[in-house]
């Protein structure tokens, strides 16, 4: 069966940092590839759910067991050079649409377990050096309260921006989220530039079907 947390593990010392989304979605394809490499490992793989098709960051096809994977990169501004390769991450903001977009992805992978006749686990999985993900809010009430995915809390049901949440961050995102299973988030290390500022990785896993 698919670990995806061992597999990040195993990523992480070859590669503890990532260039972009992309870059990160092509390792980690490359990494599973490699210990099963009887799968069938597809990018951007079409599905087509409730008359519209959705494409999946990584499909895993293991013979009778099928995988999902859904990726997001978020970073601070990082730069490091990792064995005389240089990295220099954008400084990324609107973590609460990033929020939203990685319980989304838990959404879209829950509706095509719905629909999937074959045995079929998913992920849905952030990698970001931005402790405003994992870290708990100051204030109790933010515009992004029901999307916010710290360190041990549990998401469920409807979620929903709050009343004071502008137009502009609600763009594209106006629908509530809503998600029939019940998940504690935990956050697992990933990698650590000691010294610099940002320089902790952390991943967040959440497994549907294992």
């Amino acid at each position: 069966m698919l670990k995806i947390q061992r597999l990040l593990t195993s990523l992480s010392h070859q590669r503890p940092v990532f260039h972009s989304e992309a870059d990160f979605q092509h390792a980690l394809a490359w990494e599973i590839q490699t210990k099963f490499p009887n799968a069938s490992v597809r990018l951007e793989f079409p599905v087509i759910l409730d008359s519209d098709v959705i494409y999946v960051d990584i499909w895993i096809d293991l013979g009778g067991e099928v995988a999902a994977v859904e990726l997001k990169y978020k970073t601070r501004g990082l730069s490091v050079d990792v064995n005389g390769e240089q990295y220099r991450l954008k400084n990324q903001s609107a973590q609460d649409c990033g929020r939203y977009d990685f319980l989304k992805d838990i959404q879209r992978l829950e509706k095509i377990a719905s629909i999937s006749s074959n045995p079929f686990t998913a992920y849905a999985v952030l990698l970001t050096n931005d402790s405003a993900y994992w870290k708990p809010p100051h204030r109790p009430e933010t515009v992004d309260t029901d999307f916010r995915i710290h360190e041990g809390r549990l998401v469920t049901g409807a979620l929903n921006w709050r009343d004071n949440a502008s137009d502009g961050t609600m763009k594209n995102r106006e629908n509530s989220i809503v998600l029939k299973g019940k998940y504690r988030l935990h956050w697992i290390p990933y990698s650590r530039f000691d010294g610099l500022r940002y320089g902790e990785f952390r991943a967040l896993v959440v497994s549907l079907g294992e």
